[in-house]
């Protein structure tokens, strides 16, 4: 009983793994154009996300040891205002 449940699991993992291109099924359609548009856009343009949506890079990293520039929010921590234990 144990080794069919076993082959049962190993065969429902192995379904999750099937991949296939994505397409309609027959009878829908891709959705109306937008307002404004021409043209219907293509199932490969919807399924291509916006610059925003994957932002570039925009700054260099380092490739070497560099000085660093002053910076102005750099401040030393408060001065305690505790009083401290005589003797000490």
């Amino acid at each position: 009983m144990r080794k069919v449940a076993v082959i049962l699991m190993v065969l429902a993992l192995a379904a999750c793994g099937q991949r296939s291109a994505l397409a309609l099924k027959p009878g829908q359609q891709l959705p109306p154009a937008p307002y404004g548009r021409a043209d219907k856009p293509a199932a490969a343009e919807l399924l291509k996300l916006p610059t925003q949506a994957i932002p570039e890079r925009s700054v260099e990293l380092r490739t070497k040891s560099e000085q660093r520039e002053d910076d102005p929010f750099d401040l030393p921590p408060p001065e305690s205002t505790t009083p401290t234990a005589p003797g000490k």
